[in-house]
């Protein structure tokens, strides 16, 4: 974009109004950009998600009992990945935002893939722990990586649906993570690995060869972007600018301490952390909570797969929703209330049956609320450094909620303490959605009343670049 003359933004203005009042030509782009982008972010995900939560496949198919794990040993290794993985989060995120996407962000994901193949090689206890700390590491800035990618070419009113499309690869990862263990387990005794060493290996070989060709293809900024033509750049800088009321793109540590200052932030952390304990929690013990139901563990695996495609078709429809309202706090207070349900069961309920049911509604309600929840934080932090580091912190310090999640099922076949904690957290969650929701509604009615006292207007919104969202031009989405 630096090189275009101002003649030729002239030329362009008059396709840049069509785009503008055309709103066939406005989903055209979007759909063009979905192409280019959604693959990329999605997979990532999708290979994320699966190489963190595939401890609890190895698990079913014997790695407890070849590593001679005994007490909590598997909790710790499973929690171990959670603190390098939130600690690591703020500073990915602003070395993002200095580098370029398509370097940064595979490059995250071949160094996870190596540590993730390396792992079929562990033999005790303790290199199982310390895998998982690298793999935690390794992994830290891909999550609040890919939301901000998506923040740096979406306006707000766009991000759910799209964060929600690429959400939706964790539950289609847990899912196809119980095919694929079920699969690989019968390679049992091939080349001198079991079963679940082979789950490392080949999920982490896939990883390093995507993480690759994602170096060569991946698109970085809307403005460098070969894939779109002038007019479409244009549109789609412009659509950018005037979403976030022009605010400040620079590189500033003013900004970063605007994000660690913001109560609004640590409101939405708590909201995160309701709801990733028991998404983690799901995550890495359904396969085991089916099991204590009765089933053998070949089926466990398989059994696990129905409730987390349904929670990546309800993850698609609510984020859907979601951009179309402009709404996420309901949204995501439905959603947890539907899962607190379903812990509800698994608590209550001593038949089998009743407590599948209970697994199906505890993933359906949970997964489709952090989509939501993410395009709320992004959306309600103003400028591009805050908004990264609100999302590195928001995702990061959740994140060690992770830890919780591996040690509260430890009391089976019913798992009482496991299914009480997610029923808290959920209840946490609802809590401070409702409280946020209160707070974003009268901060915009107390910015309406100074612009009209103070009679500021779109003419004085370079006054304000520098402010954030504590901008009086800026609104904030309920």
């Amino acid at each position: 974009m630096g090189s275009l003359r101002d003649d030729d933004i002239e030329l362009k203005s008059d396709d840049l109004s069509v785009l503008l009042v055309n709103p066939r030509e406005q989903a055209r782009i979007l759909r063009k950009m979905d192409w280019h982008l959604l693959p990329f972010v999605t997979v990532f995900f999708l290979f994320s998600f699966l190489d963190k939560a595939n401890i609890g496949n190895a698990t079913v198919a014997g790695m407890t009992t070849s590593l001679k794990l005994t007490g909590f040993q598997y909790n710790i290794a499973a929690a171990v990945f959670f603190i390098p993985f939130s600690l690591a989060e703020v500073p990915s995120n602003i070395i993002l935002k200095l580098s370029r996407p398509s370097r940064w962000l595979p490059s995250i994901m071949i160094a996870w893939g190596i540590v993730m193949t390396l792992m079929c090689l562990v033999d005790s206890y303790q290199s199982l722990v310390i895998a998982r700390a690298f793999l935690g590491l390794a992994e830290a800035g891909l999550y609040p990586g890919i939301n901000y990618y998506i923040c740096l070419w979406y306006p707000r009113s766009e991000r759910s649906k799209r964060i929600a499309i690429f959400f939706s690869a964790a539950s289609v990862a847990v899912a196809f993570g119980g095919l694929l263990a079920y699969g690989i387990e019968r390679m049992d005794g091939v080349g001198g690995l079991r079963g679940w060493q082979w789950i490392f290996c080949l999920e982490g070989i896939v990883t390093v060869l995507v993480a690759i060709f994602s170096l060569f293809y991946m698109p970085d900024y809307p403005e460098t972007a070969n894939f779109l033509t002038e007019p479409e750049r244009l549109y789609i800088i412009d659509v950018l600018k005037q979403d976030s009321n022009s605010l400040s793109s620079r590189f500033d540590t003013q900004f970063v301490w605007q994000a660690m200052k913001d109560y609004k932030t640590y409101v939405q952390i708590l909201i995160y952390l309701g709801l990733l304990v028991p998404g983690y929690a799901i995550a890495l013990f359904s396969p085991t909570i089916i099991k204590e139901l009765g089933y053998s563990a070949a089926n466990a695996q398989l059994l696990s797969v129905p409730p987390f495609v349904a929670g990546a078709i309800a993850t698609i429809i609510v984020g859907i929703h979601s951009d179309k309202h402009n709404l996420h706090g309901p949204y995501i207070i439905g959603g947890a209330l539907v899962s607190l349900v379903g812990y509800i069961l698994l608590y209550c309920s001593v038949q089998a049956g009743l407590s599948y049911v209970g697994v199906f509604l505890a993933a359906a309600g949970n997964y489709p609320t952090v989509p939501v929840i993410l395009a709320w934080a992004g959306s309600n932090a103003g400028g591009d450094l805050k908004r990264g580091v609100v999302l590195a912190m928001v995702i990061g310090i959740s994140n060690l909620g992770g830890i919780c999640s591996s040690f509260i099922y430890i009391d089976p076949p019913r798992f009482h303490i496991g299914h009480g904690t997610n029923m808290g957290f959920l209840s946490l969650s609802i809590i401070m959605s409702i409280f946020a929701m209160w707070n974003y509604n009268r901060l915009n009615r107390k910015k309406e009343a100074q612009c009209v006292a103070e009679n500021i207007g779109e003419n004085r919104i370079y006054e304000f670049k520098d402010m954030g969202d504590a901008s009086p031009l800026f609104r904030y989405t309920i």
